[in-house]
């Protein structure tokens, strides 16, 4: 009788062959941002997931392999392991087609290829990865510590109380956002995924992309994404915007996902609808905490005599969204039926949400201010 392996090995056998299918998806999907000449002359490479000490990836032109580290893969959001991918396609970039072997490894030519394919150039050795950039934002950055005494203080149970420290803490972040650009400082731009890359999105995915971009000062695109669960290319919500934008805007999106789905679960208790139905209940309350921030905010804000509630996109992001998508293509989806009356009660729902720092456990959806 053959041996038999441990399940646990053959689960996480099985992992690492969807991963190295992704690698080479995104790979895929990645050189399509190259001129045409360099995209057909570029070789497919041999992926390896491998055990690593003091880096996230190689490159080898011998072999012609890329390999990625293995705690990476496993350990770390999908956008930090192809922030890595796409540094280590870079010096693949430079060696096979721009004659930059005798360079040192992070020469002229290498941060030219890392300019051609959107690469970060810094993301190797001990450079933080994507995702512990992200978490560290929120003990350095002053204004992130001020939104965040204003979120714990939104958990008040006086409901006055409660609006009152929210629209403040939204007041706060659009007084910041006017003073960055109005003083021209040089501030770093950053992107990461939004929510979990899918083959299918609902229609509550896209109103609330919408709604960060509107309120939150980041600007949301939906790009390619390998589906891991699946095995192959879908799409997630990727955002731009500054560290301290970028980490308020993850923050809100992951607590109305988590209001809408313990509200639907609580509407939905006797009622027994169908997925449809809950897509326009959580339409409904996405549309009505907009219409809460569009009236409550936008009137606080005019009484302040500063600048009206409108998307601000600075300089430098707006340089930086023209580099990173030169090929963006709008898509309009076709008018689809709701029910009008559990819309309506969602938006009811919507008006009497309240931002405010979520208490959750370990392993859950919500990225915690702290």
């Amino acid at each position: 009788m053959a041996h038999q392996k441990p399940s646990h090995i053959a689960v996480e056998e099985d992992l690492c062959r969807r991963i190295l299918h992704g690698l080479a998806c995104e790979w895929e999907n990645a050189i399509w941002v190259l001129e045409s000449s360099l995209r057909l002359a570029i070789k497919r490479p041999i992926f390896s997931i491998c055990d690593m000490k003091g880096r996230w990836g190689s490159w080898s032109c011998e072999k012609n392999e890329i390999s990625i580290s293995k705690d990476l893969v496993l350990n770390h959001s999908w956008d930090a392991v192809r922030e890595i991918l796409l540094h280590e396609m870079a010096h693949q970039l430079t060696e096979q087609l721009l004659d930059g072997r005798l360079e040192p490894p992070h020469g002229p030519k290498f941060k030219k290829a890392c300019h051609l394919l959107r690469a970060n150039p810094k993301a190797s050795g001990n450079y933080a990865l994507l995702d512990q950039r992200i978490s560290a934002y929120t003990s350095e950055d002053k204004i992130l510590i001020r939104v965040k005494k204003l979120i714990a203080l939104a958990q008040s149970q006086n409901r006055f109380e409660a609006e009152a420290a929210m629209l403040k803490a939204h007041e706060l972040i659009l007084k910041y956002n006017v003073e960055l650009i109005e003083s021209h400082d040089n501030h770093d731009i950053i992107t990461v995924f939004v929510g979990t890359p899918a083959l299918r999105h609902f229609r509550e995915d896209y109103h609330l992309a919408g709604l960060l971009q509107d309120f939150y000062f980041v600007y949301g695109i939906w790009v390619p994404s390998y589906v891991l669960e699946k095995g192959n290319m879908g799409r997630v919500l990727e955002i731009s915007g500054t560290g301290s934008n970028v980490r308020i805007a993850c923050y809100v999106y992951d607590f109305i996902r988590r209001f809408i789905s313990s509200q639907w679960t609580e509407y939905n208790r006797k009622r027994r609808l169908n997925r449809f139905r809950m897509t326009d209940f959580a339409v409904g309350i996405i549309e009505g905490f907009r219409s809460k921030l569009n009236q409550d905010v936008s009137s606080k804000i005019k009484s302040h005599n500063t600048k009206c509630m409108t998307v601000i996109l600075d300089a430098k992001l707006k340089e930086h969204i023209h580099y990173k998508y030169p090929r963006v293509s709008t898509v309009r989806g076709r008018a689809i039926r709701n029910d009008k009356s559990v819309l309506k009660d969602g938006i009811s729902a919507g008006k009497e949400l309240v931002i405010h720092k979520g208490i959750v456990h370990r392993n859950t959806e919500i990225r915690l201010l702290n």
